[in-house]
């Protein structure tokens, strides 16, 4: 029981701990929103999707979404696309909590949409979560793969509370919002690299089939 706590803890800090589109969006919000409490649309949203998609993987769902080809496409290509999108709204957003431009603080229904976009349609951590937590799962049986899903999805709850009130925290320190700007543009940068990647793997995929 404690070697499949350990595991799971170790694995999903590994898979989560990288800049990733979901990391991105719940730090914008928490830094962006004018209290701590209004990000937590964006932050309950994205700790379920990751706690389905983890549920899933577990579950073996894996095997569909990694053998069947169109599942595959239709993933990547969905993804490829609002990540571009994505990207430039983070791009041209404001830390100003009074600008309605893209990615500021965005209406508790808006972060709901917008959490479950960057966590149902980005490939990379869908294919991470079930093809890496899922597989690694299949070691265990009973009360020891509860305990390694169980610990995974605490790992992900965590995290994204955890990214929150760190965005919050340099919100205070950064009265004229500079840093902030600065923090929207490499967010940016780091989605479009990730739609790139996406893009890539699309390629592969079709010139191999």
């Amino acid at each position: 029981m404690t070697e499949a706590i350990i595991h799971g803890w170790i694995l999903a800090l590994g898979l989560i701990l990288p800049l990733g589109v979901q990391n991105v969006f719940v730090f914008n919000q928490g830094a962006l929103q004018p209290r701590w409490i209004r990000s937590l649309p964006a932050v309950l949203t994205a700790s379920l999707c990751d706690t389905l998609l983890i549920t899933l993987a577990v579950a073996g769902i894996s095997i569909v979404v990694l053998n069947v080809a169109w599942v595959k496409w239709s993933l990547f290509t969905a993804g490829f696309f609002f990540l571009l999108y994505m990207g430039w709204n983070i791009w041209r957003s404001s830390p100003d909590p009074g600008s309605d431009t893209g990615t500021g603080p965005l209406p508790p229904a808006r972060q709901v949409g917008f959490a479950l976009s960057v966590s149902l349609l980005n490939p990379h951590a869908i294919l991470d979560t079930i093809g890496v937590i899922g597989t690694s799962s299949l070691q265990y049986d009973g009360a020891e793969r509860i305990a390694f899903t169980l610990t995974c999805v605490a790992v992900s709850w965590i995290w994204f509370f955890g990214l929150s009130i760190a965005g919050a925290l340099i919100r205070s320190l950064d009265g004229g919002g500079i840093w902030l700007r600065r923090v929207n543009r490499l967010s940016a940068l780091i989605i479009w690299g990730v739609a790139v990647w996406i893009g890539r793997e699309l390629v592969i995929e079709i010139i191999s089939s």
